[in-house]
């Protein structure tokens, strides 16, 4: 509780006390805010000011009043005990329901001194209020992950291993709505959902595919790239199967004739996760398939990535460009989407607007605008971007060009002073540009607005517990000598437990920077073939996708059959 004695000292003494801000710093706010008639809170002006930062200012309040001090997150509070307050209470006054113990509420708030607050939660609740003080930031975050819009499912029920007993299904009707909805409603289908949910998010599994057959149902987990069969249901579970996720998903379904596509948001051991849903009629059902958005499993870090130390380095340099446009290139599911986080990551300061445009938002990213495209309501990615450029963006993150009209603004945004970061499909660097040419971009603006181009793919890492040495063949070594020098012996995965027998744990990228010097810029402009804007990388020794693996198969981080896979000669 608050006491009087710690109310006597004045935040501007803590700080002083604590080393914070000096005494000249103090009296500078001081004066402004006196001058502006103390519309403003002595904390608010210093961290506006750069000289105190939002943990810090709480940090103070805390200690102002007593109160502990927390950095929370979505992974340490108790989802079900949010639900204590109405969602209009709590987005009206920016409130943390954490924990239920005893009888006693623990609630988070950037303002601990506000009691009127504190006894309006007692007595909407009946719980003693206990307060611990947050930055306004981390529980808008936090609030954000557990209450996004639509509905929010716990899976609770999980089980370890599912039973032949547990796929004892009376034969449905399945033509009748009302029995498919009541049979996708009961325990043996839902623990199932639950369970392939549960083990996939466990798994690392980036996809589950559910596919109908004749007789069975089969389940497969993409996971590092791959697909392997995780389990086989009969085949009558899979019209409730698929009902139980399209009501998840808010989808309709007696509708079994279209695709229909939707999203889940679940809460698994309190950790929030996104699924994306895919539904398709086939032969002998709906194909069903769900993309996992695990915000864990995404790494907001450049030096994570897997870049070589040279590539990195000037990655950077491009993203301190004041403009331009840095291109993205590579198949679906390449982790594209997960190397523009990273850069904005890098490059997000409080004094840059950064804005991006999505389909779909798949990580919340803090201090960063970020705008969902909605094709449905006319909501496009050029009518976003055309829209967003009125935003006064300083940074602007387009999660794909699609199109020519969206190009071409992405263009136009770039040459006017602005940094844009996008996304392309092809398969190597200097296909961008052949790709923007054939959008109907005229090749001058490709040149005047185009800083580096990023070509990548993912291939899987070798397992660590059962990694091994060899002698490769020799036609083997010649080529990873070529591209990456001399080396001993290369690694392969023997296969374990821990990697499912396949050798590999994980994934990592392989990387093409190419950033254009005036020569080829020129050779833009005068509509150089992909042929030769090949040729004028390679007399840069800009390294291939190929090279960049080869480099780390020489390390011992994946295999030359990996590469091989990944990438065209």
């Amino acid at each position: 509780m608050i006491t009087t004695a710690t109310k006597r000292k004045t935040i501007g003494q803590i700080l002083l006390s604590k080393g914070l801000i000096n005494q000249q710093g103090l009296d500078a706010v001081l004066e402004q805010q006196k001058a502006e008639g103390r519309h403003k809170l002595l904390g608010e002006l210093l961290v506006e000011q750069g000289l105190l930062t939002e943990e810090q200012l709480c940090e103070t309040l805390a200690e102002l009043y007593n109160v502990p001090y927390a950095k929370v997150s979505p992974k340490i509070c108790d989802p079900k005990v949010i639900e204590v307050l109405p969602r209009e209470f709590i987005d009206k006054h920016a409130v943390l329901p954490m924990f239920l113990v005893n009888n006693i509420l623990t609630i988070a708030l950037a303002e601990p001194s506000n009691l009127f607050l504190i006894e309006e939660i007692q007595q909407l609740t009946g719980y003693q209020v206990q307060v611990v003080a947050s930055t306004q930031r981390d529980i808008a975050a936090t609030l954000q992950a557990h209450l996004p819009t639509g509905n929010v499912f716990v899976i609770d029920d999980i089980i370890e291993e599912v039973r032949p007993e547990d796929f004892s299904l009376v034969e449905a009707q399945v033509e009748d709505i009302g029995n498919l909805q009541e049979v996708a409603g009961q325990s043996p289908v839902i623990k199932l959902v639950n369970y392939l949910l549960y083990h996939a998010v466990r798994e690392g599994a980036s996809d589950i595919h559910i596919e109908p057959d004749e007789k069975k149902t089969r389940v497969r987990y993409r996971v590092d790239g791959r697909l392997y069969e995780k389990i086989s249901p009969p085949h009558s579970m899979h019209p409730a199967v698929v009902s139980r996720i399209k009501i998840m998903a808010g989808l309709d379904i007696s509708e079994r004739r279209l695709p229909q596509d939707g999203g889940i948001h679940v809460l698994l051991e309190g950790r929030p996760i996104d699924l994306r849903i895919s539904t398709m009629p086939e032969k002998f059902g709906e194909k069903t398939v769900i993309r996992i958005i695990d915000n864990r499993n995404i790494p907001v870090n450049l030096e994570k990535l897997g870049f070589a130390y040279e590539m990195l380095t000037t990655l950077k340099k491009v993203l301190e460009q004041p403009n331009g446009i840095l291109l993205v290139t590579g198949p679906t599911g390449s982790g594209k989407s997960t190397t523009l986080y990273a850069a904005l990551q890098e490059i997000h300061k409080p004094d840059i607007n950064i804005c991006t445009v999505e389909d779909p938002v798949e990580f919340n990213l803090t201090g960063v605008n970020q705008f969902q495209v909605n094709d449905k309501i006319g909501f496009s990615f050029a009518t976003a971007l055309r829209s967003l450029l009125r935003q006064d963006p300083d940074v602007i993150m387009v999660g794909e060009v699609r199109d020519g009209e969206t190009a071409r603004i992405a263009i136009q945004a770039a040459l006017t002073g602005h940094l844009v970061l996008s996304t392309l499909h092809t398969n190597d660097a200097p296909s961008s540009i052949i790709r923007l040419v054939n959008m109907g971009i005229e090749p001058y603006l490709i040149a005047a607005s185009l800083r580096s181009i990023v070509a990548q793919r993912l291939v899987r890492k070798l397992c660590s517990a059962c990694r091994e040495q060899y002698e490769p063949p020799l036609n083997i070594r010649h080529i990873v000598e070529k591209a990456a020098g001399p080396f001993d012996y290369l690694y392969r995965g023997k296969g374990c437990k821990k990697c499912r027998n396949s050798g590999y744990v994980g994934r990592i990228g392989i990387y093409e920077l190419l950033v254009p010097d005036p020569e080829m810029l020129d050779a833009v402009v005068a509509g150089a073939s992909i042929h030769r804007l090949r040729e004028l990388c390679k007399e840069r020794n800009i390294a291939t996708l190929r090279a960049d693996g080869l480099i780390k198969v020489k390390a011992g981080i994946t295999t030359y059959e990996e590469i091989l896979r990944a990438t065209a000669l």
